[in-house]
């Protein structure tokens, strides 16, 4: 079953990274935030990855196409560009990655509708290059073919954006710097649909996923809510929560680092 991440937008919010590479290769840890993304689907047995490309694509292109030597020891003849040795091993090796370029200002819907030609089974599933969670993937999937609709969308509990207290007069009892709020869902991504989605889909540059498409499909009753109320999420939207992801990751508190 294919997994397709969007990778193309331009993540204008987060400037002071995506002025020099595309926001889902901003580093958490010493790893980009789509590489965590596909680690989390790949735990679970997922490992054939349609990625749309649009802004600065080429440097995702570049990642995947240096990556046997990126991440491992190698040794090259000077010369003979062919003779290289790569020393070493990594557990990606059986990843199936496509990257396929959706174009440098298509909004997310006319994205999936380019790579429609690409997924050959009924099911796919889909998210944003941009957020990670501890989402069981395997009980997502199990949700989607239990009730027999065309797309489910994952709902989550934003985190705040601001640290927040509790309080006794003006004392403070306790202090959480990001907390989850419990107020509302919001689409978290983490998609799974059949493939009758592309008929709500277009070619046309404006089509945006979140607005016509999802709209017309939940209009038809086609579209089902997963909770993902009692997991972590966390999309990379600021610089301030790139710090708070990277402090996570380095304290070894990453609640979305569910492989070994």
């Amino acid at each position: 079953m294919k997994v397709v991440i969007l990778c193309g937008g331009m993540g204008t919010r987060l400037k002071e990274e995506t002025e020099f590479r595309p926001k889902p290769m901003v580093q958490i840890g010493n790893k980009p935030i789509l590489w965590h993304i596909m680690k989390i689907y790949a735990h679970y047995g997922f490992k054939d990855f349609v990625i749309c490309l649009g802004y600065k694509g080429n440097m995702i292109k570049e990642y995947f196409l240096n990556y046997e030597m990126m991440n491992n020891d190698f040794t090259i003849q000077l010369g003979d560009h062919k003779n290289v040795q790569v020393h070493g091993d990594h557990t990606e090796n059986d990843w199936n990655v496509t990257l396929a370029y959706t174009g440098e200002e298509s909004q997310t819907g006319t994205r999936v509708k380019k790579i429609e030609k690409y997924i050959d089974d009924d099911t796919f599933m889909m998210t944003y290059g941009d957020g990670v969670s501890d989402i069981n993937i395997k009980k997502l999937l199990e949700f989607h073919e239990s009730h027999g609709k065309i797309g489910t969308l994952t709902g989550v509990h934003p985190s705040s954006r601001y640290g927040e207290f509790t309080m006794d007069g003006n004392q403070i009892l306790s202090y959480n710097e990001k907390p989850q709020t419990k107020e509302g869902l919001i689409n978290g991504g983490f998609f799974v649909f059949n493939k009758k989605f592309f008929d709500y889909l277009s070619y046309d540059e404006d089509c945006i996923l979140e607005r016509e498409p999802l709209e017309k499909l939940a209009e038809d009753g086609e579209l089902m809510l997963y909770d993902n109320d009692e997991n972590f999420w966390q999309c990379v939207d600021t610089y301030r929560e790139l710090e708070v992801m990277n402090s996570l990751w380095k304290k070894g508190n990453a609640p979305w680092k569910i492989w070994e």
